[in-house]
């Protein structure tokens, strides 16, 4: 909109501020109330500067991993950082990481863990997981994280039941709804069920987008959203998170 100037325009503007309020009044503001901003490089700058306080560990481990063909699959330190904080708020001692790279989202959430925390990390790449040992080792977590290299169907059926407080599902999308009902099982009620990638890169909401992928994640996510075995939130963090909290049945 032009900038107000003259006679005419200052009487316009003086009666929009006195006139009695419309319901379009009522309406919230789209850029500010009902929609995530559009994030340039340097507001990412500016969120990673002053809203994340990064583990040196973490950040070396960040600049590791962008040198891999993979880098991608790394999650961003805003995002760790809201895991880790995640972690401490819901009071979680006992985590399940499903896909486990080289280590970023781990070592964040381990980090935030109390004494006596414990994590088990499942992956089948010994050569990622490698590096992830070693932040685990630099960061002085090593002892509270367990490493399973096997698919994480089969580590997650040698888990007991209600014995994990929190999961976060980061691994191959197809399996996505066999790790979520895995997690449902292992996961104790009021715990938290993570899921990274929930937004595909803007394609889940692309009917002409396809691939084993997308559907899968796109199938997952409106099981969830109809699934009274919890109450959740998919939050544009990332390429999407959603944020599944196991309910506690009454009587």
């Amino acid at each position: 909109m032009a900038a107000l100037d003259g006679t005419r325009s200052r009487e316009t503007a003086l009666a929009a501020r006195y006139r009695a309020p419309s319901a379009l009044d009522r309406v919230p503001s789209v850029v500010m109330a009902n929609r995530t901003l559009n994030l340039t490089d340097d507001l990412v700058a500016y969120v990673h500067r002053f809203g994340v306080r990064e583990h040196p560990v973490l950040a070396r481990l960040r600049d590791e991993t962008m040198q891999l063909p993979e880098h991608n699959m790394q999650i961003g330190a805003d995002q760790g950082a809201f895991m880790g904080l995640l972690v401490q708020v819901s009071g979680a001692t006992r985590v399940l990481e499903i896909g486990t790279f080289t280590g970023y989202s781990s070592t964040a959430m381990a980090l935030a863990l109390p004494p006596g925390g414990r994590m088990v990390c499942c992956d089948v790449s010994r050569e990622w997981t490698d590096i992830a040992r070693r932040a685990w080792t630099d960061s002085g977590v090593a002892e509270m994280v367990e490493l399973r290299l096997a698919p994480a169907t089969e580590t997650l059926g040698a888990i007991d039941d209600d014995s994990m407080d929190l999961a976060f599902i980061d691994a191959d999308k197809p399996s996505y709804d066999a790790y979520y009902e895995g997690c449902l099982r292992v996961v104790r009620p009021g715990g938290l069920i993570l899921i990274d990638n929930v937004l595909w890169s803007g394609e889940v909401a692309d009917p002409s987008a396809e691939g084993d992928n997308v559907r899968a994640i796109r199938a997952l996510n409106e099981k969830i959203a109809a699934d009274e075995r919890v109450d959740h939130v998919i939050l544009p963090i990332g390429d999407g998170l959603t944020i599944a909290r196991r309910r506690v049945r009454v009587g």
